[in-house]
């Protein structure tokens, strides 16, 4: 999942929150995954990178698609998620190859599929961490990349940050980076990165949330780091202003999860 906060260590967040990422898989992370999937097509016996694959949300349908002919390396820095993935896989995916590594750094290439999704934020610097991701993939080979759209979960945070004790800026951000949050941004981008033929397009889905699930949002990925340092009774008292400001406004507890899918292709070598 994006960035959420200025806070850089998002694996500890996910670490400490490996739970409550989980609670999240059917509401946000499997339909999200599901959207992104059906446009990058893992194909029969296709050998595929899912990088920052988190709980497997991509990864396992993936691995499913490929079938026993196939492989999938999934590789995610955050080794609480990876063993959730590996629990939700059990033996039944011999094809599914787990790793807890930095994807940026990752050396195997010729893959026909490298797809990302919600990760290319967490990169120190996102271009060489995507070039490095485009590079994996073998020449003519697809690269799929999905990331947040403009606005996503504005009105969720605004309604976070107005719980929070002390004083805060009135502007509120989404996830989404400034440059690649439409469709034509992050096509042209990818394409600056050395992908050819890219097409995006917007995965526009919005849900209504419990404000149970709602704190799981908070407590289960990189938004933990905005309660990060307060004491138990400090996190009760934002948990109970944010779950008012949710019954008051029904905005803030519909989650916009609008995402932007790119789909493009490693130049064909020669």
């Amino acid at each position: 999942m994006g960035e959420l906060t200025d806070e850089p260590d998002h694996v500890g967040a996910f670490a400490a929150g490996a739970a409550k990422f989980a609670e999240l898989d059917e509401a946000v992370w499997d339909p999200i995954s599901t959207a992104t999937l059906v446009r990058t097509r893992p194909k029969f016996d296709e050998l595929v990178l899912d990088a920052c694959s988190g709980d497997g949300a991509s990864a396992l349908p993936a691995a499913e698609l490929v079938g026993p002919g196939g492989l999938v390396d999934a590789v995610d820095l955050a080794e609480e998620l990876i063993g959730l993935a590996r629990a939700r896989a059990g033996d039944r995916l011999p094809q599914l190859r787990l790793h807890v590594a930095d994807v940026t750094s990752w050396e195997p290439t010729g893959y026909d599929l490298v797809q990302c999704v919600l990760g290319v934020f967490f990169f120190a610097d996102m271009d060489a961490g995507t070039r490095h991701l485009i590079e994996r993939a073998k020449p003519g080979g697809r690269v799929g990349v999905t990331v947040w759209a403009r606005g996503a979960l504005g009105s969720f945070l605004e309604a976070l940050t107005s719980a929070l004790p002390g004083e805060h800026d009135d502007e509120h951000h989404s996830p989404a980076f400034e440059g690649i949050d439409t469709p034509g941004g992050l096509a042209r981008w990818l394409t600056g990165l050395g992908l050819q033929r890219v097409r995006a397009d917007e995965a526009r889905r919005h849900v209504e949330v419990s404000p149970d699930l709602a704190w799981s949002l908070v407590e289960g990925t990189a938004i933990r780091n905005a309660i990060a340092g307060l004491d138990d009774e400090e996190v009760a008292g934002v948990r109970e202003r944010f779950t008012a400001r949710l019954e008051e406004s029904p905005e803030a507890r519909t989650l916009d999860l609008t995402t932007l899918i790119a789909v493009g292709y490693r130049p064909d070598a020669g």
